[in-house]
């Protein structure tokens, strides 16, 4: 079995040493050994340290090498959208199977990948574009198929959940955690899209496509990121019994009318520290499934770095090999229950809010006249002194108030919030945070 890789930068140079050193077992997994036709990759000649790789199999040519007959399965690393997508969309109308770690390309046009797939005969896995070496996709496409899957709630970005993770410990603000971070290597030289929720909106995308036999894409994810998350926050969580975490969450969800609909999101949530993902640290991913027969699952592990990904990347590589060598393909895209995808205004969360008010009488009152009139109801409420304000009539002293919300429709909250903003009496409104997984 010939491979076309394209790429060999961090996750591709560990596939090909891993194809090296494993090559014997690889080979007797599969019924027929490995060999790697060529790799596509932007400059030629650079130093790629002891790579156990010819540098004649190098090439610039990334489509001239996917059009090889003598190629059985394009491995893609690289990631992006273009080129990338022509690429597969060639190698898989040709009949080529396709493993694949690009979570943008799936998560903004699966349905092309998957429409060439069918074309073509061919298989297209990508086990490694969501939680690096986690067995996460082929548990959800696989061995819950049989089984109906409600919920999936999960922490899949490695560098927010450091971050995060580091500001619970520390009580460091987030530019210092992002700065550690960087230093160790978590953080990109260029952080938006894990900063930002962009790479964690992808996955979303992916896992609510295949828990829900539905077609979702990274337009469909409501997304938000933690750049907004300050030590108080962190503090105010830690006062609950919460942690805060950037939040990968996919749920079904009936609509007025009762019919079923999806709602996928992306964004920090104040979680308590006795649910399972409370205790995920540092870089690692953790994913929580709720299903109805199965019960609840998690799947923990390491979610990036080159090793885990090119396990991902190897396992995919065994399952389409084997397909090959016995002339069968696996089942194509599960699409068929086409749920809407319900807006983010609808979906029913509780909101932690502080607010900088007036230190004077009647204060409370109006505040909560505020969540009244939007029909939201409170459950607690602290109040503190916030220190002098120089701000505003009265006493000249503000206080703080946190309020934390029962759960409401996302749409009312967040109006609650937009009028609070608007009254003379309150000051600021330093931190809204959805608080998920309490009563």
């Amino acid at each position: 079995m010939r491979l076309a890789l394209l790429g060999c930068g961090t996750v591709g140079s560990e596939v090909v040493r891993l194809l090296h050193e494993q090559s014997a077992d690889l080979a007797a997994r599969i019924g027929a050994p490995l060999e790697i036709a060529g790799i596509a990759v932007r400059r030629l000649g650079r130093d790629r340290g002891d790579l156990p790789v010819d540098e004649a199999l190098f090439t610039t040519d990334a489509l001239g090498l996917v059009k090889r007959d003598d190629v059985d399965v394009v491995v893609e690393v690289v990631g992006g959208i273009e080129p990338a997508r022509g690429w597969l969309v060639e190698a898989l109308r040709a009949g080529k199977s396709v493993v694949t770690a690009n979570k943008a390309l799936l998560a903004e046009d699966g349905a092309a990948l998957h429409a060439a797939a069918a074309e073509g005969g061919a298989d297209l896995y990508y086990e490694a574009s969501v939680a690096g070496a986690i067995p996460l996709l082929r548990p959800l496409r696989d061995s819950l198929h049989g089984d109906r899957v409600n919920r999936v709630t999960g922490i899949v970005n490695g560098t927010t959940n450091f971050i995060l993770s580091a500001m619970d410990a520390t009580g460091a603000g987030f530019a210092e955690a992002l700065e550690e971070a960087t230093a160790l290597g978590y953080a990109e030289a260029d952080p938006t899209a894990d900063v930002e929720g962009f790479d964690a909106a992808a996955k979303a995308a992916i896992l609510a496509s295949l828990a829900f036999h539905t077609r979702v894409t990274a337009a469909d994810v409501h997304r938000e990121g933690i750049t907004e998350v300050t030590a108080a926050d962190v503090a105010s969580a830690r006062a609950m019994g919460c942690t805060i975490k950037l939040l990968c969450i996919a749920a079904r969800v009936p609509d007025a009318a009762g019919k079923e609909t999806v709602n996928v999101r992306v964004h920090p949530a104040m979680i308590p520290r006795t649910h399972p993902l409370a205790s995920v640290g540092d870089a690692f991913n953790a994913v929580f499934v709720e299903a109805e027969a199965a019960g609840q699952l998690m799947f923990y592990g390491r979610g990036a770095g080159g090793a885990p990904t090119a396990s991902a990347v190897l396992g995919d590589v065994v399952a389409v090999a084997r397909n090959r060598l016995a002339g069968v393909r696996a089942p194509s895209e599960s699409a068929y229950a086409d749920l809407p995808v319900r807006p983010m205004g609808e979906a029913l969360t509780r909101y932690h809010v502080s607010l900088d008010v007036a230190d004077r009488p009647g204060v409370l009152a109006a505040v909560a006249g505020v969540f009244a009139r939007h029909g939201v109801s409170i459950a607690t409420v602290r109040q503190g002194s916030a220190g002098a304000s120089g701000a505003g009539a009265g006493s000249g002293e503000d206080a703080e108030l946190v309020i934390v919300t029962h759960t409401a429709p996302d749409a009312a909250l967040a109006a609650t919030v937009g009028e609070l903003r608007g009254l003379d009496i309150v000051r600021s409104v330093p931190s809204v945070l959805r608080v998920e997984g309490g009563a």
